[in-house]
């Protein structure tokens, strides 16, 4: 199957899932809405649960990728670490999915898949890295950070110095999250992360 057809089948299954509970979306209507047969569906995911476990992936490659985006926007370390901040409460406000993996709230209205593997004798690819692990939010607070660190270090740091900014990056990616979960105020997370941070990192 073309990539651009399982693109089609996701955003099918993301816009059912934006309408009705996931135990409520018919795979039939996920087809129908993408242009393509039920058997394709099928063959491309396996069943319901592969395509919960597929678009679950895709939205958490899609949050990865904006944390990527907002790190490289700015030169200034803080300002891209508060770029970073306001992408995640952004995006967890924005995508039920995403709030949902960074948090391990998962409503009734949402797919759960399990985040460990599951036996994969899919032909596709990208269906077998689906059916592997899917991260946990305490996954998703090492990434961001580990992606951070990569950014900010200076080649040479000494290593007491990658690990305090590892802290920091961290804290920070902590801070985003109770945003998610309690909304900060006027100035936003933006403002509370910018005050929380030391004026220069090193």
């Amino acid at each position: 199957m073309m990539p651009a057809a399982r693109e089609s089948l996701l955003d099918a299954a993301y816009t059912a899932l934006a309408r009705r509970p996931w135990s409520a979306v018919r795979m039939v209507d996920v087809a129908a809405a993408a242009g393509v047969s039920r058997q394709t569906l099928y063959n491309e995911f396996g069943s319901k649960e592969g395509l919960a476990r597929a678009l679950v992936r895709r939205e958490a490659d899609g949050y990865l990728a904006g944390v990527e985006r907002a790190l490289s926007a700015h030169s200034d370390p803080r300002e891209r670490l508060i770029a970073a901040a306001d992408w995640t409460a952004t995006a967890a406000r924005e995508n039920a999915l995403v709030r949902a993996m960074l948090t391990g709230f998962w409503s009734e209205r949402l797919p759960s898949p399990t985040l460990s593997a599951v036996p994969s004798s899919s032909a596709v690819p990208a269906q077998r890295r689906a059916d592997g692990p899917l991260p946990s939010p305490g996954d998703f607070v090492a990434m961001v950070r580990d992606r951070a660190v990569a950014v900010l270090a200076r080649p040479g740091t000494p290593r007491s110095d990658t690990a305090d900014l590892a802290r920091t990056c961290e804290f920070v990616i902590r801070l985003a999250l109770s945003c998610v979960a309690a909304p900060p105020g006027e100035g936003g997370v933006a403002d509370l992360v910018r005050s929380a941070l030391p004026r220069q990192l090193a």
